[in-house]
């Protein structure tokens, strides 16, 4: 019995940190925390983010169901742990988690040590250039704020762009705790760390800088927002690391592919195939389609790092869902799960 979804989560998170530390000990450099003191250390972390996944699950029920009757809340707690929370769904949770969080702080070193491992290689002349052939040698940037105005859309472009965020570790934390098909979380968290796994190996293949900070004068005219405020600091982080002034720092600035794109179309694919509701299908393609826009918008990504991050997520989506089990009609949006909800996803010779 070959379990599949276990062999790719623990692999691809076992890839993910083995290059972090090799590359952090030929460039004679720290691993750095990407969340900083937050929480304190990884061996704090982890354990605190699983007991939060439960709690998260069970503070609901304890509210509506004890009503916050001390006499009711044992009987409340057992039989949500005896019908949801079995040996099967606490170790999708734990699993799901540890290996996210693995391939995360991974990418995130990763795409700091770019600059020391590629050195001033970058082609954003090239994507600059190809942009202004695809707009007939106008600036996309420049068309874009003309189209939209550069006050109010920017600021609720920005608010757009950063939710982001948030959006990535509860997207995570709903599909392990909450799916009712426990295929679809081991589907969902797959193809997650598969698409980080995918976008640190695009910044390696074609680094740049992005519009935004290659080329910041087609951005002066916009408004200052949280997005500003976060390309500002960006931007300084990437001249400390640069500079070595600062033990620890990280830089975050990749341009190619854009993981905010493959991210949220991830989502909207997951949420299009596993969720009925309908509100929920078109919040998630307008979240999408208006992320695309503020990646432009702001200077963050050129068209191809829009485009290479759709590829990015179709794959990861792909490989999530046959790792998982998945199996799909050749018309319409739907999966036909080939596990049921209480086992874990194998293939039987």
């Amino acid at each position: 019995m070959y379990r599949r979804a276990y062999a790719l989560l623990v692999g691809n998170a076992l890839l993910m940190g083995g290059l972090a530390v090799v590359a952090a000990i030929v460039l004679d450099k720290p691993l750095g925390d990407p969340e900083g003191s937050f929480l304190g250390p990884s061996y704090i972390r982890l354990p605190l983010l699983l007991f939060g996944a439960l709690l998260l699950d069970m503070l609901p029920r304890l509210v509506w169901q004890a009503r916050l009757n001390p006499k009711r809340m044992p009987t409340v707690v057992r039989e949500r742990l005896r019908s949801h929370w079995s040996r099967e769904r606490m170790t999708l949770v734990a699993l799901g988690i540890i290996c996210f969080y693995i391939v995360y702080v991974s990418y995130r070193n990763l795409k700091s040590f770019l600059p020391s491992i590629m050195g001033d290689t970058k082609y954003d002349r090239e994507l600059h250039l190809l942009d202004k052939a695809l707009f007939f040698g106008h600036e996309p940037a420049t068309i874009i704020h003309s189209m939209l105005g550069t006050n109010i859309s920017a600021h609720v472009l920005s608010y757009i762009y950063l939710w982001f965020l948030p959006m990535v570790p509860l997207g995570v934390t709903a599909w392990l705790v909450w799916s009712r098909n426990m295929s679809f979380g081991y589907w969902f968290v797959t193809s997650q760390c598969v698409a980080w796994t995918l976008g640190t190996l695009s910044y390696y293949a074609l680094p740049t800088l992005g519009p935004g900070f290659r080329y910041v004068e087609l951005y002066t005219d916009l408004t200052y927002t949280p997005t500003s405020r976060l390309m500002d600091s960006l931007a300084e982080d990437r001249h400390t690391v640069l500079h070595g002034s600062v033990e620890g720092a990280m830089q975050t600035v990749a341009g190619f592919a854009s993981l905010h794109t493959a991210i949220t179309l991830l989502l909207a694919l997951m949420v299009q195939y596993t969720i009925r509701n309908r509100a929920a299908r078109i919040a998630c393609w307008v979240n999408f389609g208006l992320t695309i826009i503020a990646t432009i918008y702001f200077g963050w990504h050129y068209l191809a790092d829009d485009l290479a991050g759709i590829v990015i997520a179709l794959v990861a989506f792909y490989v999530g869902g046959i790792a998982s089990g998945q199996k799909f009609e050749r018309k319409g949006t739907a999966s036909h799960p080939t596990t049921t909800t209480s086992a874990v996803p194998v293939l039987r010779d």
